[in-house]
């Protein structure tokens, strides 16, 4: 199947060649991405992201020499534009939390269907954070634990502007993105955001988008 030149150009770094090769064959099933490359370790994953500079890399937490975790502290993604998604075929959370706290916008396991990979890839390529929906509450009970912040309410209250603020948020809209969306100052947003985090008793922006996954305050279909 030909691809689009604006495909979404993907590197996936995983150890076992059957998968590699299961993801290649679902993946060309699509138009709007295509491999790029394809690493067994971290070593490899490292210098082809510096060569290829994907879009989007999907990347398997263990592997041997270095795994993903390994590629993740010694990449600087804030500096990049690819975007991580990483696969996992245990559901450790705390591996996860880690994950993300080192830049990974996307969790996928392996065992999950594989539209939800396809899907996963669109919406971290469109900037939004993605979670495999049954480690969601694990992932949340982990940031409670590790989380210095007050106890969170179970039904907080949001206004109408603040659920604005937390989809956008949410989408990857920083705090400049945020004010033109709706037409407000950066200011406003940053007190918004800070109402925001003291109701829902959260600590950044990570968790907000967490949470709010969670508790169905964004729509992640």
């Amino acid at each position: 199947m030909s691809k689009n030149r604006s495909s979404i150009r993907i590197l996936v770094a995983d150890d076992h060649a059957m998968f590699r090769d299961g993801v290649r064959k679902l993946l060309e099933t699509a138009d709007d991405v295509e491999i790029v490359g394809e690493a067994s370790n971290g070593f490899e994953c490292t210098k082809l992201l510096a060569q290829l500079k994907p879009d989007i890399l999907l990347l398997d937490l263990r592997m041997p020499e270095k795994g993903g975790l390994g590629v993740l502290e010694e990449v600087k993604f804030d500096s990049l534009l690819t975007r991580v998604i990483v696969l996992t075929a245990a559901d450790d959370e705390r591996d996860v939390v880690r994950a993300m706290r080192l830049g990974a916008r996307g969790i996928v396991l392996k065992q999950s269907a594989s539209d939800l990979l396809l899907k996963s890839i669109r919406k971290v390529h469109d900037g939004e954070i993605w979670l495999d929906g049954h480690m969601t509450g694990q992932v949340i009970d982990t940031f409670k634990k590790s989380s210095e912040s007050g106890q969170r309410q179970e039904k907080p209250l949001l206004s109408n502007r603040e659920k604005q603020v937390v989809q956008l948020a949410a989408q990857g809209f920083r705090n400049r993105g945020i004010a033109e969306k709706l037409f407000i100052s950066e200011q406003t947003v940053k007190n918004h955001l800070h109402n925001i985090f003291d109701k829902l008793g959260v600590s950044d922006r990570l968790e907000l988008v967490l949470y709010a996954i969670h508790h169905r305050l964004i729509d992640q279909t």
